[in-house]
């Protein structure tokens, strides 16, 4: 059953027949329903499936940082879509016919927010990351406010930890704890910069792959 918003000539949601209203980025728009069919996807479109379904769970606890940091706004695609599109065609490789994500070339953020200069990760007793990196605040379009943020991912639990506006451009270092069920767990690591007013970001910095101690 539809229902109409906005009274016998305004959109509406819902089926009809066999066409669909709905209401996409504030437009009303009318689908033909989508045929149902029982023939089996070729083995490139069931590849291509689980390259999509390997990457849409990735990226979900992301997707409120993407939606603010990923590209730009502009054009029919979310910053979301430009994510998931990134991810599929550049970070994402088959082995023995099961796709698996290629960390080193996983974005966070994509941006033109100057990045990090020589940053370095390393492991402290008690989950404890240690970030350091030099002062490039005079660079480009950088300032000391820019804010940090620290991303971890673990394969091996499927679980994301976010440490966001941690500190500032300027502190040069940065310390963030992991949770104790991290300990002995090989997380990888992503760090990126946002301005004060959190309009734009740099590009993730990849720091490497690292066990917590």
């Amino acid at each position: 059953m539809a229902t109409i918003n906005k009274g016998i000539l305004g959109g509406f949601s819902g089926k009809v027949g066999t066409v669909v209203g709905a209401n996409w980025r504030g437009k009303d728009i009318i689908r033909s329903r989508p045929k149902v069919t029982q023939r089996l996807p070729s083995e490139k479109q069931a590849m291509q499936q689980l390259r999509f379904k390997l990457v849409i769970t990735f990226l979900q606890p992301l997707k409120t940082i993407q939606s603010r940091y990923f590209g730009s706004s502009s054009g029919v695609r979310s910053r979301v879509n430009m994510a998931v599109s990134y991810t599929i065609n550049e970070a994402v490789e088959v082995q023995k016919d099961v796709p698996e994500l290629i960390y080193n070339k996983v974005l966070i953020t994509k941006g033109d927010l100057t990045g990090f200069q020589n940053a370095v990760l390393t492991t402290q007793a008690g989950g404890v990351l240690h970030l350091d990196w030099e002062d490039n605040s005079t660079q480009g379009n950088a300032a000391p406010s820019d804010q940090v943020s620290i991303v971890c991912y673990c394969a091996e639990l499927k679980n994301f930890e976010i440490f966001e506006g941690i500190v500032m451009r300027s502190d040069l270092m940065a310390d963030v704890t992991l949770p104790n069920y991290c300990i002995g767990k090989t997380m990888e690591a992503y760090a990126f910069l946002n301005n004060e007013k959190q309009t734009s970001a740099s590009t993730s910095f990849y720091l490497g792959q690292h066990q917590v101690i």
